[in-house]
């Protein structure tokens, strides 16, 4: 494979990629690039991650390593959205659900490194580039960066601005040539790409997914069940939510189904040579069978895949491809169960 081939992997189903060149350039020139991500062990895992997660598999197959941070210290400066009690439990299910997804991608989660935050950021000399970062970055600026990420108030607690700081500076104390979040992230990899070359690192080149619609319009929501699939959702719970969900007839926008298929059925069915069947009734035309999601988008905009016909299909799909991450949580109810005691115990 060569470096346009790798790049071309690098850069499919995102959002953006800052820039298509730099990326180039780093698998051209550079023996072993390097790719991170951060999550933020805070509520559960769900569908959105898993969207987010595949990537991965594209990232090993283009020959870059792969570092997943469990970013367990930003999980509770975002406001304390863990206790500082459940960050252990937390990391520990993040990582179980982690590795269950690249598996289910195609991928090995043998071959991604994992890393806590605690493991290096109490420690300099991050600390000390902290310090610096600090003392360079302004609060409007950092704020800025922020916005999408962190919650956001009049009078905010410095935690979310330490974390945007943090975050930006992870990249560079993890090696990171290439920064991968979603489309969120934005504004804290500009901020990178902005400041580390001040403090005598390389500016990141960046890639972003993009974020989903939720399955009853607009953003997905993590407090409302409803707008999402939980990746331990039975695919009787999958089916429903799917059923219910704002598909109209034609449109693409902030439509929840479609982006499912787009950024995770499809892709993933790709990997394992299986094409998407959508059953139909014979006086209706009879099953359709697609092996990309652009044909599927197109008979669904003329009218002749129609959202009472592609939902059924679209949530068997959707439930066989979280199934591997499904058996594994459910295997070890022990995990939600520290994680999540209000909900779990």
């Amino acid at each position: 494979m060569n470096a346009a081939e790798r790049a071309a992997l690098v850069t499919r189903y995102t959002e953006e990629a800052v820039t298509e060149e730099e990326i180039a350039d780093i698998l051209a020139e550079r023996d072993d690039p390097h790719a991170y991500i951060g999550y933020a062990p805070t509520g559960e895992m769900h569908i959105g991650h898993f969207t987010t997660m595949r990537k991965l598999a594209d990232f090993l197959a283009a020959d870059v390593e792969v570092t997943v941070l469990v970013a367990d210290l930003h999980a509770h400066l975002d406001d304390e959205k863990s206790p500082f009690e459940l960050l252990d439990a937390r990391s520990d299910y993040y990582e179980a659900a982690i590795r269950g997804m690249i598996e289910a991608a195609g991928a090995d989660p043998s071959d991604v490194n994992f890393v806590r935050g605690t493991e290096y950021q109490l420690e300099e000399p991050y600390t000390l580039d902290l310090y610096r970062l600090i003392a360079d970055t302004t609060i409007s600026r950092a704020q800025r960066a922020g916005s999408e990420v962190v919650r956001q108030s009049d009078n905010p607690k410095l935690g979310g601005l330490v974390y945007t700081l943090m975050q930006s500076l992870d990249v560079a104390a993890l090696d990171a040539d290439i920064a991968y979040g979603g489309i969120d992230q934005r504004g804290i990899y500009m901020l990178a790409r902005e400041a580390l070359p001040g403090q005598g690192y390389d500016k990141p080149a960046c890639v972003f997914a993009p974020l989903l619609s939720g399955l009853t319009g607009g953003k997905m929501s993590a407090s409302d069940a409803g707008s999402k699939v939980n990746l331990t959702d039975s695919p009787e719970a999958v089916e429903e939510k799917i059923q219910g969900a704002y598909c109209p007839q034609g449109e693409v926008e902030d439509n929840g189904v479609l982006g499912y298929l787009k950024y995770l059925v499809f892709p993933v069915f790709d990997e394992r040579g299986e094409e998407l069947v959508v059953e139909r009734p014979d006086e209706y035309g009879g099953d359709l069978v697609y092996g990309d999601y652009d044909a599927l988008e197109a008979d669904y905009v003329s009218g002749e895949l129609h959202p009472a016909d592609l939902k059924p299909g679209a949530a068997a799909a959707i439930s066989d491809v979280i199934d591997p991450v499904r058996e594994r949580l459910n295997a070890e109810p022990e995990l939600l169960a520290a994680a999540y005691p209000e909900k779990y115990d």
